[in-house]
């Protein structure tokens, strides 16, 4: 198993169908299990942090007409730029990465406060030189996007997790995510979480730091059979 596949994708599974919204992985079978999502508000479509794949606009078109692309951390640029151009529009940076708009052949506009008028808060999890990262939060519906600090891939998870911080920052933990209360997380790496989300949250954050020597035995026992 690949941990990141490449060309092009057509073995795809779908996650996270919601009312105003979908989630999809196009490569099933890496262990990064790169996840992207479309959010629908007001028949407009956010396509973020998308992979694509063969039938990604059917998909798309079941939610409305896109809007717009979002990058939510600096090396998910992904395929953002192939997806704006071929629907003509732009994709959305959130105003502290700086240096991402250079590496995007489309037009880009800068996401501030909210991501445009669609009520999703730009939040700004992580900035430094190393990592740069913004979650989206829409309050109306309870619906959380995180790019990487929280995930649900193996790799993030000890035994007793169903979300887990980074394994890199499991000693820092994204400690400005605490103090939301979502009822929906989704995640770009793995399947969301639709249940208990908010305690889901405050619990991987809560536990970090102590189920750290855990989750790195996990992946060195997982790495070594693997």
């Amino acid at each position: 198993m690949p941990m990141k596949a490449s060309g092009a994708a057509t073995k795809w599974r779908e996650i996270d169908r919601w009312e105003h919204g979908v989630g999809w992985i196009a490569y099933p079978d890496e262990t990064m299990q790169r996840a992207s999502h479309a959010i629908e508000v007001d028949g407009a479509v956010w396509v973020v942090d998308p992979v694509d794949f063969d039938g990604l606009d059917d998909l798309l078109a079941e939610f409305g007409e896109v809007a717009g692309v979002v990058v939510l951390l600096d090396r998910h640029k992904r395929d953002s730029v192939t997806i704006a151009n071929r629907h003509g529009v732009s994709v959305h940076v959130p105003h502290f990465m700086q240096s991402v708009p250079d590496d995007l052949d489309a037009p880009v506009e800068q996401a501030r406060t909210e991501l445009g008028n669609t009520g999703y808060g730009v939040h700004e999890i992580k900035n430094n030189s190393f990592w740069k990262e913004a979650a989206l939060y829409g309050e109306d519906t309870g619906t959380l996007i995180v790019p990487e600090s929280v995930g649900t891939s193996p790799y993030f998870l000890t035994s007793t997790e169903r979300l887990g911080v980074h394994p890199m920052l499991r000693l820092l933990p994204p400690r400005r995510l605490d103090r939301l209360s979502p009822e929906r997380i989704l995640v770009s790496h793995g399947d969301g979480i639709h249940e208990d989300a908010a305690e889901a949250l405050h619990d991987a954050i809560d536990g970090s730091r102590a189920r750290t020597p855990a989750l790195y035995v996990k992946t060195a026992r997982d790495f070594l059979l693997g």
